[in-house]
């Protein structure tokens, strides 16, 4: 027997959508972390080899490893690739005790080789 949806059910799952709906598009991006950077760069070349923009983003001390994923990218494998725009913010994010901190990063956006 088929369980029904109460109707907060049905609000929270309608939220969700919605949300989904506004968030920008994920799918082409790559989120520079703590793992080897060789990983990072073999993740953007698939997304550049479709032939699509791939944004490289990271915060705080990854930067400089998605710098270096997007130089690595661009003098070894992929001759020919482009920066397409970078982009510099900071993000306020609460910390264990409540407290917000300020967090910078960036968004490199390349284009695929022609």
């Amino acid at each position: 027997m088929p369980e029904e949806k109460t109707e907060t059910e049905t609000e929270t799952e309608t939220e969700v959508k919605e949300v989904k709906k506004r968030m920008p598009r994920e799918e082409n991006s790559v989120f520079v972390g703590r793992r080897p950077t060789m990983n990072y760069v073999m993740a953007t070349m698939m997304i550049l080899n479709k032939g699509e923009d791939c944004t490289v983003k990271a915060r705080g001390r990854a930067i400089s490893h998605a710098v270096d994923v997007c130089e690595i990218l661009r003098n070894r494998f992929l001759k020919g690739t482009e920066y397409k725009g970078i982009t510099l913010s900071t993000e306020q994010l609460e910390g264990e005790n409540g407290q917000t901190n300020n967090v910078s990063s960036i968004e490199i956006v390349l284009a695929p080789p022609k």
